[in-house]
């Protein structure tokens, strides 16, 4: 199995990514690692991406998931799957994946964001991540959507309740 955590960036994907990936013992990708480095420059100078420049990465993720499912390999990977379509790529072709989307309050990413030192992803384009992204919706195929509540081990327990041949 492998498992996609997504979200809006301060979201906490990759922390829950990399605690979940402990708990379960597989491997961990955090998605930023993908990022041509035009991508990171464009947006370490505050210019949000496109669809076009989202493209290659997605594919370069798409990738990593096929190399793990061709091994039988499970891991957990870390991307923003803002869009449907981002969502569906990433999962078509592939019955063993599964998407995690972490729904967290506007303000509290706000907050986390003003925060967080170190990271290419500057606190001001969270708004164009917020306008671009599209909630997964119930009839989405293998997407599951947590609301963060009690912080990140309880967000951990949760995925794994609710995941399909969970160990």
């Amino acid at each position: 199995m492998i498992v996609i955590v997504a979200g809006v960036s301060g979201s906490g994907k990759t922390t829950v990514g990399a605690m979940l990936a402990g708990r379960l013992n597989w491997p961990f990708a955090d998605a930023d690692e993908f990022h041509p480095a035009a991508n990171v420059a464009k947006m370490h100078a505050g210019v949000p991406l496109t669809d076009e420049d989202r493209r290659p990465w997605l594919r370069a993720i798409a990738a990593w998931l096929d190399e793990r499912v061709a091994a039988g390999e499970s891991a957990v990977i870390t991307c923003s799957a803002l869009k449907r379509s981002y969502r569906e790529l990433l999962l078509d072709g592939r019955p063993s994946a599964w998407l995690v989307f972490l729904s967290v309050d506007p303000d509290r990413l706000r907050r986390r964001l003003a925060i967080r030192h170190g990271h290419f992803f500057p606190r001001q384009l969270l708004d164009s991540q917020l306008e671009t992204v599209e909630i997964p919706t119930p009839e989405e195929e293998h997407v599951i959507v947590i609301a963060e509540k009690d912080g990140p081990a309880q967000t951990v327990a949760q995925i794994v309740s609710l995941l399909p041949e969970a160990p």
